[in-house]
Formats: structure tokens, sequence, C-alpha cells
């Protein structure tokens, strides 16, 4: 499988160990960057993680900022993007297993590395239940997000 993997520079320390679990696992990694704990902006490199999905250079993509939050909103804002922070095993697997999320989100001032390499495995090795209630669920977060994308910038209140 090929994996993206972005940080910001409070996730830069952290990525190498996301990298080296990639590898271990025997997929490919795309890195994108940052590459220094030099100050950078998160959506920055969400963007560039969910582009790549969105092209189809990459089918998962995992993303580490300091808390996991801001690049997990940024990376769901993308079409086609399903982020979500996990800090656990079940939920790293669960996501993917039931709700088709193709984004982890890791907050690297939150978790140290032990953890995270056992929750990248999960992830990793989970594939999508193809049952009827999880297809009908996630069809149904597909069409929120067609509505949302053919309504939402009308809708928008002021800035």
């Amino acid at each position: 499988m090929k994996v993206a993997v972005a940080c910001d520079h409070a996730g830069f320390l952290l990525k190498s160990c996301v990298v080296e679990v990639i590898n271990a696992a025997g997929h490919q990694v795309t890195d994108l960057g940052t590459d220094s704990i030099q100050s950078v902006d998160y959506p920055d490199f969400a963007e560039k993680l969910g582009r790549e999905i969105q092209m189809g250079n990459a089918e998962r993509g995992i993303l580490i900022c300091g808390s996991g939050i801001g690049a997990c909103i940024a990376a769901n804002k993308m079409k086609g993007i399903y982020a979500s922070i996990c800090h656990d095993t079940y939920s790293a697997h669960q996501g993917v297993e039931h709700d088709r999320m193709n984004v982890l989100c890791l907050g690297a001032r939150i978790i140290g590395p032990e953890l995270v390499k056992e929750i990248v495995r999960s992830f990793l090795s989970a594939q999508f239940v193809n049952e009827e209630r999880h297809i009908r669920r996630t069809n149904k977060i597909k069409s929120i997000e067609e509505r949302e994308r053919n309504t939402g910038s009308q809708n928008a209140g002021p800035h």
C-alpha cells in the first residue's frame, strides 16, 4: 500500500518513527515534509497529503501535528478525505473497518513513539468491513459531503 506522511514542525521528530513503522510493514512511503522543527502551518501539509490521496498517489495518509486536532480539521475539509485523531489502537483499526477512515492523525505532544508504533501498525493492517450496515453508513457520509459541497458556499456565513 502507498502511504503519504506529512507533519508540521511539532510533529517532525515523531515522523521518522512513523516512517520506520510503515517501511517495516512493507508499505511504500511518500514523505511530504516538513523537514525540520522550523515553524510551518499544518493546513499546508494536511492539504498536500489530502491531494496525494485524491489523486490516487496514496491509499492512506498519516498526519502529525502537536495535538493532531488542527491537521485533522484541515484534512477533513477535503473531499474524499476521512481523517480522525487516534491515540489508541482500537480507534485506529475500527475507524478503517467501519468508517473508511483513510487518514490517521496523531498528536506528537500527546503520545510517545512506542504507542505510535502500535497505532500505526493497527491502522495499516485494518481493512474496511464490507458489511451492509457499514456500506450504508459510509454512503450516507458521502451524501452529506456531496450536499455540503453543492450548497456549502451559498450557506456559509460571514467569515
